[in-house]
């Protein structure tokens, strides 16, 4: 159960394949020492290889008071891989449900901020959003891209991320970038139980 008080801070769970970690290219683990340097940011960096570690860090992730959490992993629009594991999104999920209740979850993988993520988190959970890539994304851009977003969003208010200034920034880094991005919401008038708002290409346009 995640805890009723949180506070402005970025959990960070990172899993690459053995050719990523062979050539350095932790994203993730770039990302946190970028945050590191701004005395605004607050935030922790684990590593996993599988879909048990995965579940455990998750739950310390949902006992602790960090309101932000961030994965940097392969992906897919149906799945998530570890280094060693495939995980269904629908099963993520179920997993991310417990600990996102006021939360919002950032995505850095290639279309895994999906309607099969969506469907699966957004309705029942409490979470507040589910952002990612809507294509696939390079490992530099990606982590320049987070670092850019959350260095304003804090630069802004480092007490709450607002829908509008979220809006307005992820518009701003997709067109840097040149990275489409999906902002996925709850909503108890859609069937679906969330509504999509992609962001790229210089439009914001809403399904």
């Amino acid at each position: 159960m995640a805890s009723s008080s949180t506070t402005p801070k970025v959990f960070i769970i990172e899993s690459l394949d053995f050719d990523d970690e062979e050539n350095q290219r932790y994203e993730g683990r770039i990302l946190s020492q970028i945050l590191q340097l701004s005395s605004e940011i607050e935030s922790v960096y684990f590593y996993i290889r599988t879909r048990r570690e995965l579940e455990r860090i998750v739950t310390k992730f949902a006992k602790s008071r960090f309101r932000y959490l961030h994965l940097s992993c392969h992906g897919n629009p149906s799945s998530m891989a570890t280094t060693l594991d495939e995980v269904p999104l629908r099963e993520l999920g179920a997993i991310l449900a417990p600990g996102l209740h006021k939360r919002r979850l950032f995505l850095s993988a290639c279309q895994m901020a999906s309607p099969a993520l969506a469907q699966g988190l957004l309705p029942s959970s409490g979470c507040y959003s589910v952002i990612g890539p809507a294509s696939d994304v390079d490992f530099g851009d990606a982590a320049l891209l987070w670092a850019s977003f959350y260095h304003l969003m804090f630069r802004d208010d480092r007490v709450v991320m607002k829908r509008e200034q979220i809006l307005k920034h992820l518009k701003s880094t997709a067109g840097l970038f040149g990275v489409p991005l999906n902002y996925f919401a709850p909503s108890r008038t859609r069937k679906e139980g969330y509504q999509l708002t992609r962001i790229g290409r210089g439009t914001v346009a809403q399904s």
